[in-house]
C-alpha cells in the first residue's frame, strides 16, 4: 500500500511528457520498434497523443493525463474486477480477484456471493465465501476503502463461455459485478488425419472471377458447387480456397475490394445465383422481367465482359431479386406490413433464419436500408458520420422508427442474406458428397470499411479516430495505410470480445478452415493516427491469451482448422506462439529462402502449415516467371527511376536461377530444360507442375495450387499500392467452369497431387 501511494504522489511531480509516456505505455502503445531490415523507429509523443485520443482516453494536457492515469490505475477496484478472464481446459482453474469497498479492517466483516451461469443460462456453479475472506490488498480511493480478495475458479468446467456474477457485502457496504468466463482448449482444431501424418492438396480461387455459360458475369454459389463437384469428385482435392465471400457495397472503385468489406459478419449478396431462387420461377412479374429481351442483352453483356462489371451486375440481380421478394411475401406470408405471419414451410423457414441470426442480422438489415435511403436523399450524405446525429446511433427512438417505417426494405436485407446462406450452404454440403476431409477455406479480412454496416454496428469498440497498416520495408519504404478502422483492445475487452467472436462465429460456419489475413493482430497490430503519414504510426499490443483462446475454443467447437497469414515482419515469438495454438503459418514459395538467398528445399519447411506458390498480392507463377508484374508496375510509374525497374529485374533473374536449381536438387527439372533462366523464358507446363511437386513433397499438412496458375493467367488479382490504375479485383478467368472441367492439364496435376500426398 506504501510503494502505490508513493507513486500516486510521485504521478504529480513528474513531467508531462512523463505522464504521457507512461499512459500510453499501460494502454499497449509500444516506445519503439524494429522495422523488418531492422531499423530502429522511436514513437513520437505526437503519436502516441493522437492514439491515445483514438481511443477515447483524455490526453489534451497535463491534468487530463494525471486523471486517466488515476482512472487506469483504479478502474478494476472501482468496476469490481477484470471484464474477462480465461481457464484453459486441463491445466489449473487458477483464481480471480474482486474488489469491495469495505471501512471495516476485520476480515470476518466481508461476505461474497458468487456464480456462473453457461450461456444456455443454466447456473453451473455457485458459492458462498466468508465470513472471514482474506484480504490480500486495501487501497483508498476517493477517501474510501476498497479491499482485494482472491476466489478459485471451480475446476473441470466444460468448454464455453460462462457469465459470472458477485455480490459483496463488508461492513455495510456492498457491489456487485460480473465479467466472463472463457474455458478454452490448449490449441485449436487439428484434424486426427494430420496428426497421424496425411497430407492433404487443394485448389485456390477467386470465386468473383468465374466465367460460366449460366452466371450474370460474376462467379456466384452455383460455380461454386460446380467447382467442388469437380475437385472433390473427380480430381481428389481435399479443399477449396476462396477470397473472402464478405458482404461489399460492390460499387467500383472503392468498394469491391474483399479485403475492405462493409461487413465481415455477412456475405456478399453478389454471389446469390439468381436462377436458383425458387421465387425467381414463381412470381410473374420476375419471369416478364427475365423474358424481355433488353434485360436479357444486359445479362449477356455483363457476361461478355473480360472484367467482372460490379455495378451492372449488381443493378441487374437487385432488379430480379427485389421482384423475387415480392413474390415471397405474396405466396409465403398473410397479413399486413410491418406484422407478415408466415404461412408456408419456406416462409417459417426465413422466419427461422432471421431468429437465429437475431440482433446482428436485423441491425446489418436496418443499416443497408438506411444507408440507401440516406443516399438518394436530395442532400445524400454518402457515408454515416455525416448522417443525422440520431440515425448514428442505433438504439435510438428516431431508429426505431424508421425501422417500422421501412420493415418491407429492413426485411428484404434480410432475405438477401437468407438466400445467400442458403446457396453457400448448399456448396458446403457438396464437400460433405464429395468425401473432403476440409471442404472449404474461408479466407478472414483483417478488417472493414469504417464507413460501412460493421463500422456502424460496432462504433464502440473501433478506433474510428486511426487507421491500421504497415511500417516501412523493402516493398514501401514509406510504409502502408491500409484505410481499416482497428478495433480499440480496451474496450474490445471491456464488451467481453462479443464483436470478435460474432465475427469467428459467422465465419467458420460454412467450411472446415479459415485463413486469418494479417494474423499478429492478435499480437499486435501497426496503427495510424487518422491524418498522419504511415511512417508516424507505431504497433499497439493486444490481449493475445485471451484473443487466442477465443479462436481456440470457436474452432473446436465448428471443427474447422485455423491458418495464421504470417507475412512480412513476424518476431519469432509471435511464429512460436501460433505454433503452440495449433494455428498453421502461411508458406508462400517465392519467400521460402535460406538465409544466404537459396530457395529452402521442401524438407525445411515447417509441417504445422499451409504452402502455397503465390497470392492474389503477388504475381502469378507465370506472371513471375515472365516479368509481368514489373512491365505492369513500370508501365504505372510505380518505379521511382529507371535503375530501380533494372534492379528489380536483375533480383527476378538470380530467384529464377534460384528456382530452377531448387528444383534440379530435387531431381524435379523437367527433362531437357536448362538451368540457365534464360534460356527458359517462358513457364511451360512441365515447369509449373515440378513446382507444384516441389511444394508437394514438403511436410506442410496442405498445399494449396491456384486455378489462376494452372490455366497459365499471366496477370495477378490484385497490384498492391493501386485503386483505379489497375483492374484491381475484377480480372475473370479465361476460361468456363464448363471448360475447367474438361481441361486436362488439371487432371494431370492432380494425378502428381494425389501421388506426392495421397488423402488416405
Amino acid at each position: 500500500m506504501i510503494s502505490y501511494f508513493t507513486h500516486t504522489r510521485d504521478m504529480y511531480d513528474q513531467s508531462e511528457r512523463d505522464l504521457l509516456h507512461q499512459l500510453a505505455d499501460r494502454a499497449g502503445i509500444v516506445a519503439d520498434y524494429y522495422d523488418i531490415a531492422g531499423t530502429h523507429h522511436v514513437t513520437t509523443d505526437e503519436t502516441r497523443r493522437a492514439i491515445l485520443a483514438a481511443m477515447n482516453v483524455r490526453v489534451a494536457n497535463r491534468e487530463e493525463l494525471i486523471a486517466e492515469l488515476e482512472a487506469w490505475d483504479h478502474r478494476w477496484w472501482l468496476r469490481g474486477c477484470e471484464p474477462v478472464h480465461v481457464v484453459r481446459l486441463g491445466r489449473e482453474a487458477g483464481s480471480w480477484s474482486l474488489y469491495v469497498p469495505c471501512e471495516s479492517s476485520e476480515e470476518a466483516a466481508l461476505h461474497v456471493q458468487w456464480s456462473l451461469s453457461a450461456e444456455s443460462g443454466a447456473k453451473q456453479f455457485e458459492r458462498a465465501e466468508g465470513p472471514g475472506c482474506k484480504i490480500e490488498e486495501v487501497r483508498t480511493i476517493r477517501g474510501q476503502r476498497f479491499v482485494r480478495v482472491v476466489l478459485a475458479f471451480p475446476q473441470d468446467l466444460p468448454l464455453g463461455y460462462y457469465s459470472a456474477s458477485a455480490y459483496a457485502k463488508g461492513d455495510g457496504r456492498s457491489t456487485e459485478t460480473s465479467f466472463q468466463l472463457i474455458v478454452a482448449p490448449e490449441r485449436c482444431y487439428i484434424p486426427d488425419e494430420l496428426q497421424q501424418g496425411v497430407r492433404w492438396w487443394g485448389m485456390a480461387l477467386q470465386l468473383y472471377s468465374l466465367r460460366s455459360h449460366h452466371n450474370w458475369g460474376v462467379g456466384d454459389f452455383r460455380d461454386l458447387g460446380a467447382i467442388v463437384e469437380w475437385a472433390g469428385k473427380r480430381l481428389g482435392a481435399a479443399v477449396i480456397g476462396l477470397n473472402p465471400l464478405h458482404a461489399l457495397k460492390n460499387t467500383k472503385p472503392y468498394h469491391i475490394s474483399p479485403y475492405s468489406p462493409t461487413s465481415r459478419l455477412f456475405l456478399n449478396d453478389l454471389y446469390i445465383d439468381v436462377t436458383q431462387v425458387p421465387e425467381c420461377w414463381m412470381g410473374p412479374d420476375v419471369r416478364r422481367r427475365l423474358e424481355d429481351p433488353a434485360f436479357r442483352s444486359r445479362i449477356d453483356a455483363a457476361r461478355r465482359s473480360e472484367l467482372v462489371d460490379y455495378d451492372a451486375v449488381r443493378s441487374i440481380k437487385r432488379e430480379v431479386l427485389e421482384l423475387c421478394y415480392q413474390a415471397f411475401v405474396q405466396n409465403n406470408f398473410e397479413g399486413v406490413e410491418p406484422e407478415l405471419i408466415p404461412k408456408t414451410d419456406r416462409g417459417r423457414s426465413f422466419r427461422q433464419f432471421a431468429a437465429r441470426e437475431g440482433e446482428l442480422l436485423a441491425h446489418y438489415a436496418l443499416f443497408q436500408a438506411l444507408e440507401e435511403e440516406q443516399q438518394s436523399a436530395p442532400s445524400a450524405s454518402m457515408i454515416w458520420e455525416d448522417w443525422p446525429e440520431a440515425y448514428r446511433i442505433r438504439n435510438s427512438d428516431v431508429m426505431e422508427e424508421f425501422r417500422r417505417r421501412r420493415m418491407p426494405r429492413v426485411r428484404f436485407f434480410q432475405y438477401l442474406q437468407w438466400l445467400a446462406a442458403e446457396q453457400l450452404r448448399e456448396a458446403v454440403n457438396k464437400t460433405h458428397e464429395a468425401g473432403m476431409p476440409v471442404g472449404l477455406y474461408h479466407d478472414f479480412a483483417l478488417g472493414s470499411d469504417r464507413y460501412g454496416a460493421d463500422g456502424w454496428l460496432n462504433q464502440e469498440v473501433l478506433a474510428l479516430k486511426a487507421d491500421c497498416g504497415a511500417p516501412p520495408d523493402a516493398f514501401a519504404p514509406e510504409g502502408q495505410n491500409w484505410g481499416l478502422s482497428p478495433l480499440d483492445p480496451l474496450r474490445l475487452r471491456e464488451s467481453g470480445y462479443r464483436y470478435f467472436i460474432q465475427l469467428l462465429r459467422n465465419n467458420l460456419r460454412y467450411g472446415g478452415a479459415i485463413r486469418i489475413d494479417h494474423v499478429m493482430a492478435i499480437f499486435r497490430l501497426f496503427w495510424i493516427p487518422r491524418g498522419l503519414p504511415p511512417a508516424l504510426g507505431t504497433y499497439v499490443h493486444y490481449r493475445d491469451d485471451e484473443l487466442l483462446a477465443i479462436l481456440a475454443l470457436e474452432s473446436v467447437r465448428a471443427k474447422a482448422v485455423v491458418i495464421g497469414e504470417d507475412l512480412g515482419t513476424v518476431p519469432d515469438w509471435v511464429r512460436d506462439r501460433l505454433g503452440s495454438a495449433g494455428i498453421l503459418s502461411y508458406r508462400v514459395f517465392y519467400f521460402e529462402r535460406e538465409p544466404w538467398g537459396g530457395w529452402k528445399p521442401p524438407a525445411h519447411y515447417p509441417a504445422q502449415a499451409l504452402a502455397v506458390v503465390t497470392t492474389h498480392d503477388l504475381p502469378t507463377l507465370v506472371g513471375y516467371w515472365e516479368g509481368v508484374d514489373i512491365e505492369t508496375r513500370s508501365a504505372l510509374g510505380l518505379f521511382p527511376s529507371e535503375d530501380a525497374r533494372n534492379a528489380m529485374w536483375a533480383d527476378r533473374h538470380r530467384e529464377k536461377t534460384g528456382i530452377l536449381a531448387a528444383l534440379k536438387s530435387e531431381g524435379l527439372l523437367p527433362v531437357g530444360l536448362s538451368d540457365d533462366p534464360g534460356q527458359v523464358p517462358t513457364m511451360t507446363a512441365e515447369l509449373l507442375e515440378g513446382v507444384h511437386q516441389y511444394l508437394a513433397r514438403t511436410p506442410a499438412w496442405i498445399v494449396l495450387a491456384s486455378i489462376e496458375d494452372i490455366i497459365g493467367t499471366r496477370v495477378q488479382a490484385n497490384l498492391p499500392g493501386t485503386l483505379d490504375q489497375h483492374p484491381n479485383w475484377c480480372r475473370k478467368l479465361s476460361l468456363t467452369v464448363e471448360d475447367l472441367v474438361q481441361d486436362p492439364r488439371f487432371e494431370r496435376l492432380a494425378t502428381v497431387l494425389r501421388l506426392t500426398r495421397p488423402l488416405v
